[in-house]
């Protein structure tokens, strides 16, 4: 009981401290010192769509990847350093980092040292919905930058493919995110591709069976098994969303009802008995209103996680350094 109540109080603080540094951020924060920065970031974003499709659903992954490793503070973005371990090196599935450091560039030549690197990844982040046909929102701002990284915490702060849906519901939920939240924000993966090697195990040897997984819609089994072959490459990539796939809407969802999710965990949303997603996907799948107002509360709740305010961490020059 003691450990228990112990447990109890170290979430109550980590809520509280998320609650209270989240009050600091405004969506008018650079009003006055940088008002163009939403405009200047979606123009080098629209430049980046038309070379490449895919980079609207990179940008949402750095943005989710940035904010579950001690919050929102732009630190996914640190390449390795004398004295610390980038988060990157952890991970093969993050790109875009060239189109976010064009964004700064861009930014600094207008508002110099100014706007953080971690805002313009909230920013990116919700243009990137936006400009793929989603919901829009007010992004909330007046992050500051980590001045290190935490390599070790990416391997068991993120959801993994493979994961339980259990485990990625406690997950998220250390974070302050209610079952609501983790649905809509898997709608993320309406949009993006994803490597043969993360979800391979499903069409050949699920859970050891030397079997594919029966929750699998046949057909789509067979599309996916000539997209990744058995002996095949496995860095090849798939859309998630095969009718829709650069297009932000309510599909992932309808695609979970007919047994094609990608991900082992995003099928586990629907699949798993009893589960108390299972409403909220079905929900979802009959309002694309509905998830579009959700996903933005959900994000606007991710964007609020841990951020450094005030006179914490720093405004970067360069993303992927520390200042000097």
């Amino acid at each position: 009981m003691a450990f228990a109540f112990f447990s109890l109080n170290v979430e109550l603080c980590i809520l509280a401290f998320v609650v209270c540094s989240s009050a600091q951020l405004s969506p008018t924060f650079y009003q006055n010192t940088c008002p163009n920065v939403s405009s200047i970031v979606g123009q080098v974003l629209q430049q980046a769509l038309q070379k490449d499709s895919r980079m609207a659903a990179s940008l949402i992954h750095l943005f989710f990847h940035d904010c579950f490793v001690n919050g929102c503070d732009g630190s996914v973005l640190l390449s390795n350093s004398a004295n610390f371990t980038g988060e990157q090196t952890n991970t093969s599935s993050l790109r875009g980092f060239g189109v976010v450091d064009d964004m700064k560039a861009a930014v600094e030549n207008e508002c110099s040292a100014t706007v953080s690197c971690a805002d313009i990844l909230a920013i990116a982040a919700e243009r990137s919905v936006s400009m793929s046909g989603g919901p829009s929102w007010n992004v909330q701002l007046g992050r500051r930058d980590s001045t290190t990284a935490n390599a070790t915490l990416v391997k068991t702060a993120f959801a993994s493919p493979t994961d339980s849906l259990s485990t990625i519901i406690t997950k998220f939920q250390k974070l302050g995110f209610s079952v609501t939240d983790v649905v809509a924000l898997s709608g993320a993966h309406t949009i993006g591709r994803a490597r043969c090697q993360t979800f391979s195990s499903r069409l050949y040897n699920f859970s050891g069976t030397a079997k594919p997984d029966p929750t699998l819609n046949s057909c789509y089994l067979s599309t996916l098994q000539s997209a990744c072959p058995q002996n095949g490459n496995m860095s090849s990539i798939t859309s998630f969303d095969p009718g829709t796939p650069n297009t932000f809407d309510n599909n992932y969802f309808i695609n979970l009802q007919n047994n094609m999710g990608l991900l082992q965990s995003d099928q586990e949303l629907l699949s798993t008995t009893g589960a108390s997603t299972i409403f909220t996907v079905n929900e979802f799948s009959n309002s694309q209103a509905n998830f579009f107002s959700n996903f933005s509360n959900s994000m606007i709740k991710m964007g609020n996680i841990s951020p450094l305010t005030g006179t914490r961490g720093e405004i970067r020059l360069n993303c992927w350094k520390v200042n000097g």
